[in-house]
């Protein structure tokens, strides 16, 4: 019955590593979408996303069921815990992906974006993905160090997302009220993104250390 047992809380692990995953290549298909304009890459992150939230639901239903079945305690119990609460994360940011797809979508065949902003967004959807790359690894490895990494990543991002909104609140902005409101959605989306990371990240210390307190 024991091996069973870790069999499934191994199974859980590798969910949310796949999850992760996924979530991180609906970002790298909504960025490209979102920078060119590729109609046909949006609708495949799209698609990814609602896979993405298929996927965490899965996994959900999974550990609840372990939950009921095997009675955990102590640190299955935290791990198994833990882990909806990241599914929950995993499944936003393939949903905030998804978001970004769909203002490209909705733009086709202009662009979202305008040339002003276009440099912060294209170091934002650098970073989101690096950060999504980041998150995988801290869920094969739960490693200390990569969480310790993943913060200081995020501070860049919240430091370009307050760039976006100083630009869009300049005088010397002429853009229309479509642009405006597009590129202050799409930059939340990616600050979002971040800070699910974050919070993936600070679950993980937790996992380790057994210290809730916020980095």
């Amino acid at each position: 019955m024991r091996e069973v047992f870790q069999q499934e809380l191994s199974e859980v692990q590798d969910r949310l590593v796949k999850i992760a995953t996924e979530a991180t290549e609906t970002m790298e298909l909504a960025t490209e979408a979102f920078l060119n304009s590729d109609v046909a890459l949006a609708d495949k992150a799209l698609e990814k996303a609602d896979a993405n939230e298929a996927h965490a639901l899965e996994l959900d239903e999974l550990v609840i069921r372990v939950l009921a079945t095997q009675g955990p305690v102590a640190g299955d119990l935290r791990i198994l815990v833990s882990a909806l609460r990241m599914s929950a994360s995993l499944e936003r940011m393939g949903g905030l992906a998804g978001h970004i797809a769909a203002i490209s979508r909705f733009r086709y065949p202009g662009s979202a974006i305008p040339d002003v902003v276009r440099p912060v967004f294209e170091k934002m959807s650098e970073l989101d993905i690096a950060l999504g790359r980041r998150c995988v690894e801290v869920l094969k490895n739960t490693s200390l160090d990569e969480a310790a990494q993943i913060a200081e990543a995020d501070d860049e991002v919240d430091r370009l997302h307050k760039q976006v909104f100083d630009i869009v609140l300049a005088d010397d902005w002429k853009e229309n009220a479509i642009f405006t409101v597009d590129v202050t959605l799409a930059s939340r989306y990616f600050e979002r993104f971040a800070d699910h990371v974050v919070d993936i990240s600070d679950k993980v210390r937790y996992l380790n250390t057994g210290d809730w307190r916020e980095n």
